[in-house]
């Protein structure tokens, strides 16, 4: 076999195309002779001798069988011989083959070893697999140990003492390089990655603790001459799509492994490429040579490889026993009563068979994989175990819930009920866990019973929570309708004492409130803390009503003043609407209404539920009310503006509804939006004094009646002129009657007489046609007149009325004057 060469065109790969050879060759033989032209011919052809300090060397270790060859055929696309299971479990792979990576960077050299405690050489030739073992470490850069994940903790089958052997010479021999150790797990289970790691990990520590050192390296610690990884794969057999797809991913920790944060970025010592093959043969020439390598005893090889067979021949019956398979399914359905008992059952009678196989190999042998049988059949079954474990905690937990419910509904105290729900519960537990127990097992069901009770504590909790929930709403919603109603009708009125029964209202409000809900909580057990803590967050709620109620209506002060201001300008005290006939003291009225109004603001600036004295309503009065300059009719007790701030003296920043500076813009805008109610009052009052004041001064018709005395006896002496001012008078009268002369000169002269002109001459003309038609009428009838009633006066007045108020809407006229007009026709 020695000297063999094998070409193989791959494709695909990370930096390889189609195409690219994968060089291969057998080096060392079969007899542990290295090929030194085999080897000269692979670096040439493969392209190695250029590469200087740019490559690296990965080789593998590990037990025969462990699928070495295919782990390294799919990572590297190299085309090592892969053992063919359905031929049997026989060595595959002898001497040491070396081979290109297809399609990494940098160069790579693989190295397929000849797997260890292969039975084909015996026990007098292990001493081939060290030295093979032995040489990848003192040439590679990264040693991948194919590892199986049943062998991680077993003193042999995990290469402990191979380690150990192998760390001594390696450091005797030669000068120690920094090395990477990837510790491949196969098959691997669904025990976490990081405990498998760790616990190899402390493996190879306590190995290097333990190894015999030079004394220049007697407390060199591991990490100065390797870096340990570790990864782990799937069963190549039963999840090969799985298995490439990872080993896909590992191979890309193969790409630039020599840069910093690779895989072999720690390397030292090594050698350019062009001697890498005259030092690949001084090594192995060295490692033939030397004697001194100490192998395992054959018996104690022979006793490890026996009992493990025979282990895992019972585990392997165990996981496919029939009664245990049956109880697998039924604790998969629900709890098995009896089920410790049946398990243990199962155990013994596989332990005893084992005791019989075993009994004649080395008792220490023996006693450690008996040990790791039961351990690993306990592993098989904990599972078993725990899901039993889960059905009890639902079962326990569903009855705790049902009887707590159960409990609440007849009435009972929640925190007795709780308690006694709980103790019940656990006894139940108890009993159901010691029904499932194994002896064989020191499981620690510590945890389990008191993630139990965490539960049962979590779900009281939480039905104490929504019942406290509910309870505190139903209080809260009682406090919502007790006291948001009567506080906005309260503010609404705008007293002087609003806050006080404000006040009044929630001291009772909240003290019955308070007095219920503590009655209410005692059936809880709570501790006074919660209690308090409860109670004064119900107090805060009602506050909280208060305030927020307070803080709407402030936002509406605006509308509230004006609403004020219009009842009691518009309206006496007896509530009855005024008529502005005249007497009325309208600047008095005003005031008292603006004081009103101003009342109310002072009412809605700030919340004032700690029966804290003020000077709000003075500050406001004096600054908003009291008009001419402020200097002058401030109060001797403000010596500035009160209103210049944006705090109020006495109160918190937090009670404050309105600002003084916001108040100030409010009373501006309020006296803007309500000046023109207090200009049409004047208005109408000033219209009726001048509708009751017709008639000219008493000193004008004196004064007439002085100079017009010669006039006056002269119609005293012609009766003739009499008559026609008699006529006159009579005309007079009934145009007066006719138009309602007063009505008209109420708005004014000017309008008075346009609205008279303007109806003057068709009143005169319908006057005339009526008369003509009863005269017309008298003459045709052949019957005696009826008699008929009069035209009455009052039906011309009408008339007149109409046109006139058509004629005085008439377009161009003002609005101002429509509603003046309205208003005198609704008067008495």
């Amino acid at each position: 076999m020695a000297g063999r060469e094998v070409y193989v065109y791959g494709g695909g790969g990370e930096g390889g195309g189609d195409g690219e050879r994968c060089h291969a060759a057998q080096v060392v033989g079969a007899d542990g002779e290295m090929d030194g032209e085999a080897m000269a011919r692979f670096a040439a052809e493969a392209g190695l001798l250029g590469r200087g300090l740019s490559y690296a060397v990965v080789s593998i270790v590990g037990p025969q069988g462990s699928g070495k060859s295919t782990l390294l055929n799919h990572l590297f696309g190299t085309s090592f011989t892969e053992m063919d299971a359905l031929k049997g479990r026989s060595q595959t792979t002898k001497g040491i083959w070396i081979a290109k990576a297809v399609g990494i960077e940098p160069f790579t050299v693989v190295m397929d070893l000849e797997g260890t405690d292969g039975r084909e050489r015996g026990e007098d030739d292990t001493a081939f697999e060290k030295q093979s073992s032995l040489f990848a470490l003192a040439v590679s850069d990264i040693v991948m140990i194919n590892l199986w994940c049943h062998d991680i903790g077993r003193e042999h089958a995990a290469n402990r003492p191979l380690l150990k052997t192998i760390f001594e010479v390696l450091m005797r021999l030669f000068s120690p390089r920094k090395t990477t150790l990837l510790l491949v797990i196969r098959d691997k289970t669904k025990t976490p990655l990081e405990y498998l790691a760790q616990a190899l990990k402390d493996d190879i520590q306590k190995i290097w603790d333990a190894v015999r050192k030079p004394e220049v390296y007697k407390e060199a610690a591991l990490s100065e001459f390797f870096n340990v990884e570790v990864t782990a794969l799937p069963s190549y057999e039963e999840k090969e799509e799985l298995f490439k797809d990872e080993v896909g991913q590992l191979r890309q920790r193969f790409v630039h492994s020599i840069t910093p944060g690779g895989l072999a970025a720690d390397r030292r010592g090594v050698i350019p490429a062009s001697g890498f093959c005259l030092s690949a043969l001084q090594i192995w020439k060295v490692i033939r040579e030397n004697k001194d390598l100490n192998l395992p005893a054959h018996k104690i090889m022979v006793a490890t490889v026996r009992c493990e067979e025979i282990a895992d021949e019972k585990l392997k019956r165990f996981i496919s026993d029939k009664g245990w398979l049956e109880l697998e399914t039924a604790v998969n359905s629900g709890l098995v009563p009896g089920f410790g008992k049946k398990l243990n059952a199962i155990l013994d009678s596989y332990l005893s068979e084992y005791d019989t196989e075993a009994m004649y190999f080395d008792e220490d042998v023996r006693t450690a994989k008996r040990q790791q049988l039961e351990s690993e059949i306990l592993k098989h079954a904990y599972p078993s175990f725990k899901t039993m474990l889960d059905h009890l905690h639902h079962v326990v937990l569903n009855k705790f819930k049902s009887d707590l419910e159960q409990s609440l509904r007849s009435g009972e105290g929640f925190a007795a009920s709780a308690r006694y729900c709980e103790q019940s519960s656990m006894t139940e537990f108890d009993a159901g866990l010691r029904d499932a127990l194994v002896k064989h097992a020191d499981w620690d069901t510590t945890k389990v019973r008191s993630k139990l009770e965490q539960h049962i504590e979590a779900h009281a909790a939480s039905v104490r929570n929504t019942k406290l929930a509910e309870l505190k709403a139903t209080y809260e919603k009682m406090l919502l309708d007790a006291l948001a109603g009567p506080v906005q009708s309260i503010l609404e009125t705008g007293e002087r004492d609003s806050w006080a029964c404000i006040r009044r209202l929630y001291r009772h409000e909240t003290e019955n409130a308070i007095l219920a809900f503590s009655a209410s909580l005692s059936q809880f057990e709570l501790d006074q803390t919660t209690i308090r803590k409860m109670v004064m967050e119900l107090r805060e709620h009602a506050r909280c009503i208060i305030e927020e109620k307070a803080r709407e209506e402030a936002g509406n002060v605006l509308m509230r003043m004006k609403e004020r201001f219009s009842t009691v300008l518009s309206r006496d005290k007896d509530s009855i609407p005024r008529t502005w006939k005249g007497n009325e003291d309208i600047r008095a009225i005003t005031r008292e209404a603006r004081l009103a109004a101003l009342r109310l603001l002072s009412i809605m600036v700030a919340i004032r539920l700690d029966d804290k004295p003020d000077k709000i309503d003075r500050a406001l009065t004096t600054a908003l009310l009291d008009g001419g300059p402020l200097a002058q009719k401030r109060s001797i007790e403000f010596t500035a503006d009160p209103l210049a701030s944006s705090t109020w003296e006495e109160v918190a920043p937090k009670n404050t509804l309105i600002t003084p500076v916001q108040c100030k813009s409010i009373w501006r805008q309020f006296n803007a939006e309500t000046d023109y109610a207090v200009a049409q009052a004047i208005s109408m009052q000033e219209a009726h004094r001048r509708s009751n004041n017709w008639l000219p001064p008493a000193w004008t018709i004196l004064l007439l009646a002085i100079l017009g005395y010669n006039e006056f006896m002269f119609l005293l002496r012609n009766p003739l002129y009499l008559l026609g001012l008699f006529v006159a008078f009579v005309v007079s009268y009934a145009v007066w009657l006719q138009y309602d002369i007063t009505a008209y000169f109420r708005h004014g002269t000017l309008s008075g007489l346009l609205t008279i002109t303007s109806g003057f001459l068709p009143t005169i003309i319908d006057i005339m046609t009526a008369v003509i038609n009863m005269s017309h009428s008298k003459k045709s009838s052949p019957h005696p007149p009826r008699h008929r009633p009069p035209l009455h006066a009052q039906s011309f007045k009408n008339q007149a009325q109409q046109q006139a108020q058509a004629q005085y809407q008439a377009p161009g006229s003002m609005p101002y004057s429509s509603s003046v007009d309205s208003n005198s026709d609704e008067e008495p």
